[in-house]
């Protein structure tokens, strides 16, 4: 045999090992033909087929979701006007002074008192019917110190809807090092039985970093409290230092960047939802997203907003923004300060405000950035464009990316339209208080949370205002122009409006004469429950400078006489340079 080599040799073996060869070869090469031809006509066409039936399928789907939203709004539409649904019991007209309802403790969200809603007074006519938007927007002229008259507000059925449930973060891994200890996760605030909504509001940077990143430089909590009728809003700084659940110790502004990179559940509004709940214990529920571009064409759309400037604000030139047309040079290298005025912003000197840190901190920063928001909350009220909000909003949901399903957004607009001062509250953290200011081993300047401090924020902001607060908070005001510097009254009175207050910006005074110090005059007369303090606070009245003058006939409760010392900056502002 030729495997025996004592019986045969190599030669004659060559000729059976290549009849071998030959029997084995065609036989494989067979085999692979029959695979090939499988993948490439049966694997192959039947993917393409899949893959084709799976996008006509979401294309269908988009494209059923979007008639059924026309649909909703066509169906509503001749209603919205018609329906006037209330969400508590209405409570008793209390006029100024009278203690007859004084108790009750119910409250009335879907009646607009004129008297009670207007914030200050403005130079923008408003009418009933809705404008039509138009671009590129003109200036307003200057406001002046006459009554606004308030435009006929449509009402709407506010109908509670159920709320995402949270995935909760998982466990933090024992192996991961991280800069600083992890701390534990807090327990939930306590909402104490209020039905609250809270959606996350964010701004990016993503146009001008240009390193493929969106960071969320802006991020404020709107917190809807739907039992009281009431709306918080709670600024968070993007340097605070907190543990991302599934990664490590880091700033809440990257963890949206994770979020999506790692393929987070619901991407990264997933992974800030989860973080905010373990460091802070909210839980927000969707989220709104704009970037530069989207933040100046929704300023520009509602033809620029009116905001009070209280505190100077120096810095230079930003990236995407606009230099204020008010803004004065301030020294050669450019450096610019927008002084304390009631200024008409654009949408890119809206986005300079807002962005701006120069003599400032973050955390002023998101003051600001309320305070704009606040203003575009005005004027698409007061011009009508908030109640047409429902046949706008897919001009809208081009310029804001957000998950708040549009039958919530319908819901949400009696409270909306109907919404005045009182019922609004603004917060912010406090440096060296409810943060400690750390550096990290790679340099980084950061805040750390003090979680005992920030949860007396937020057990503040959870609480509504009570109704006994509303009323001495509703009482009128009436600021006046005694320092001769223009608009300083309109500064005044959003300055009291922030903190809750019905003021009304009533002009210079009536003989001309310019004060010196700030006089406060009290024209009730009462004692208990009065807001006489809280005002002098405010504006920071000396005591000699207070007042009281009863006046049974009067039109207003509190009259206010700016001096040419009043300083309307009351927060944590450098003083500008030059």
């Amino acid at each position: 045999m030729c495997g025996d080599e004592r019986q045969a040799s190599a030669s004659s073996c060559a000729p059976i090992v290549q009849e071998s060869i030959a029997l084995i070869v065609p036989r494989r090469s067979s085999a692979m033909a029959r695979i090939a031809d499988f993948m490439v006509f049966r694997i192959v066409p039947a993917a393409l087929l899949l893959g084709a039936l799976y996008f006509g399928y979401r294309v269908v789907q988009d494209l059923t979701r979007r008639l059924d939203e026309e649909r909703v709004v066509r169906e509503r539409q001749a209603a919205y006007v018609q329906t006037a649904t209330a969400i508590a019991p209405a409570q008793a007209t209390e006029e100024p002074g009278d203690g007859a309802a004084a108790g009750k403790a119910q409250f009335r969200l879907l009646r607009l008192l004129p008297e009670a809603a207007q914030d200050f007074v403005t130079n923008t006519p408003v009418g009933a019917a809705a404008p039509e938007i138009i671009l590129p927007p003109t200036n307003t002229a200057a406001p002046q110190a006459t009554a606004t008259p308030e435009p006929e507000v449509p009402q709407f059925t506010a109908t509670p809807r159920p709320l995402p449930t949270l995935l909760m973060p998982a466990n933090v891994d024992p192996k991961i090092i991280p800069p600083t200890a992890i701390p534990t996760q807090v327990p939930p605030v306590d909402r104490r039985g209020q039905d609250i909504l809270n959606i996350l509001l964010l701004g990016n940077d993503g146009e001008i970093t240009n390193d493929g990143y969106i960071r969320t430089d802006t991020m404020i909590v709107l917190s809807i409290n739907r039992s009281a009728g009431t709306v918080a809003m709670l600024s968070l700084p993007r340097d605070l230092y907190v543990y991302m659940p599934g990664w490590t110790m880091q700033r809440l502004n990257v963890a949206y960047i994770y979020g999506e990179s790692a393929g987070w559940t619901d991407g990264g509004f997933g992974l800030l939802r989860e973080t905010l709940f373990y460091n802070l214990g909210i839980n927000v529920h969707y989220y709104a997203m704009v970037n530069l571009t989207g933040f100046k064409e929704i300023v520009d759309t509602l033809g620029g907003i009116d905001v009070a400037v209280d505190c100077a604000l120096q810095d230079y030139p930003l990236v995407g923004a606009e230099v204020p047309e008010q803004a004065i040079v301030a020294d050669e290298d450019g450096l610019l300060t927008l002084p304390v005025g009631y200024h008409h912003l654009n949408g890119g000197a809206a986005l300079w405000y807002a962005r701006s840190r120069g003599n400032s901190s973050d955390f002023d920063r998101g003051r600001r950035q309320q305070q704009v928001l606040r203003a575009i909350w005005r004027k698409a009220r007061d011009t009508g464009q908030l109640a047409n909000l429902p046949t706008l909003w897919s001009q809208a949901s081009e310029l804001i990316e957000t998950n708040v399903p549009f039958e919530e957004i319908l819901s949400l607009l009696p409270l909306a339209l109907n919404l005045d001062t009182q019922r609004m509250e603004q917060f912010t953290m406090r440096r060296l208080y409810d943060t400690t200011p750390w550096q990290t081993p790679d340099g980084d300047y950061v805040q750390l949370p003090v979680y005992e401090h920030i949860l007396e924020l937020l057990n503040d902001m959870y609480t509504p205002p009570t109704e006994s607060q509303i009323r001495r908070e509703g009482a009128q005001i009436a600021v006046r122009n005694g320092a001769n510097i223009e608009n300083l009254d309109l500064v005044a009175a959003e300055r009291l409006s922030w903190s809750g207050f019905n003021a009304i910006a009533s002009g210079p005074v009536d003989d001309g004469t310019i004060y010196t110090d700030t006089i406060l005059i009290d024209r009730t007369g009462q004692t208990k429950g009065s807001s006489l303090g809280e005002i002098a606070k405010i504006l920071n009245v000396k005591p000699e400078n207070i007042r009281t003058e009863p006046d049974p006939n009067r039109t207003v409760d509190f009259e206010v006489i700016l001096g040419t010392n009043y300083n309307s900056c009351t927060f944590n502002v450098l003083p500008v340079e030059g």
